[in-house]
């Protein structure tokens, strides 16, 4: 071989090994510690309605295999289909051995706020990580709290359904360079409390723009666009928009919305009870009604 090109080998391999070692190290997980964690006495009942508001049992359903498992219990393994697989979602009831029973506060922090399990592995976007990473973490242990009040139930964890499963979780790690903006939700001064406290629960726990929010060329939320719909997440049809909605005539009022959210089409709001917004209207509605009101506040006001 001539010397140019074992030069010119020797060079491309370490160029490789660069790169490979550049992508390591900027996939790196990066969680939380213990002194980002406030001291705080969990309050389940608040941890309740923060649950209620992220629509946890909608993805955490229990597996049709579980027979005599309540449907309201959030036992994990029903299949949730996404574009790059099937995820099965794991058990969040406090079974010690197939749930999060021995999880710490700080695992549960940061599998909510920085998607990353007890091992330390990144986890796939469709917990939606990248919104609950804005909720105040008392908020976050507060659910922690209320999850810890239900029965225990096993469930086993599915591996989940995706080609070269280990690489795209360690991708996930560089994307969140991108698309993973740790940035607390912040109150608006120039806005009533209820405003604020809709624009918390639906930024936050509710997670609304992860759908209603189209992405950009990296997959991440696009803030310019923010809740003028887009692609639906599990890649068939579209969400719509939820810019407008009083001045497009969908809805009279705020009053109106709140309306709809509570009841759903129950009281004849279309499109509501059943779809996609269905499991989300059945959440919405276990609330109290300040919150529905400060929801359809905050949605009222997005022109």
């Amino acid at each position: 071989m001539r010397s140019g090109s074992r030069n010119t080998l020797i060079a491309l391999a370490l160029l490789a090994v660069l790169g490979l070692l550049a992508f390591w190290l900027l996939s790196m997980p990066r969680p939380l510690t213990a002194a980002d964690i406030p001291r705080h006495t969990a309050d389940a009942a608040n941890g309740e309605r923060m649950y209620q508001a992220a629509g946890c049992i909608s993805c955490h359903q229990p597996s049709p295999d579980l027979a005599g498992v309540d449907a309201s219990v959030p036992a994990g393994g029903a299949p949730l289909e996404t574009p790059v697989g099937t995820l099965y979602p794991m058990n969040l009831t406090p079974d010690p051995e197939t749930g999060i029973g021995n999880w710490t506060d700080l695992q549960f922090v940061n599998a909510v706020q920085r998607g990353l399990s007890p091992e330390g592995e990144h986890l796939i976007p469709a917990l939606p990580y990248t919104s609950y990473v804005h909720m105040k973490p008392e908020d976050v242990l507060d659910i922690r709290a209320y999850l810890a009040s239900l029965p225990p139930v096993k469930s086993p964890e599915h591996e989940a359904d995706i080609t070269a499963l280990p690489l795209i979780r360690r991708g996930v790690g560089l994307w969140k360079w991108v698309g993973l903006d740790t940035t607390p939700w912040q109150p608006d001064p120039s806005q009533s409390e209820t405003w604020n406290r809709g624009s918390y629960l639906v930024n936050g726990p509710g997670h609304c723009q992860e759908c209603h929010t189209p992405r950009n060329v990296f997959m991440a939320l696009d803030a310019s666009k923010a809740f003028q719909g887009g692609p639906h997440p599990e890649g068939k049809g579209r969400v719509p928009s939820l810019r407008g909605l009083i001045e497009r005539g969908r809805y009279t009022d705020a009053a109106d919305l709140a309306s709809a959210l509570q009841y759903g089409e129950v009281m004849g709001y279309d499109k509501l009870s059943s779809g996609g917004m269905g499991q989300v209207q059945r959440n919405i509605s276990q609330l109290p009604e300040s919150d529905i009101q400060a929801i359809a506040d905050y949605i009222a006001s997005l022109e």
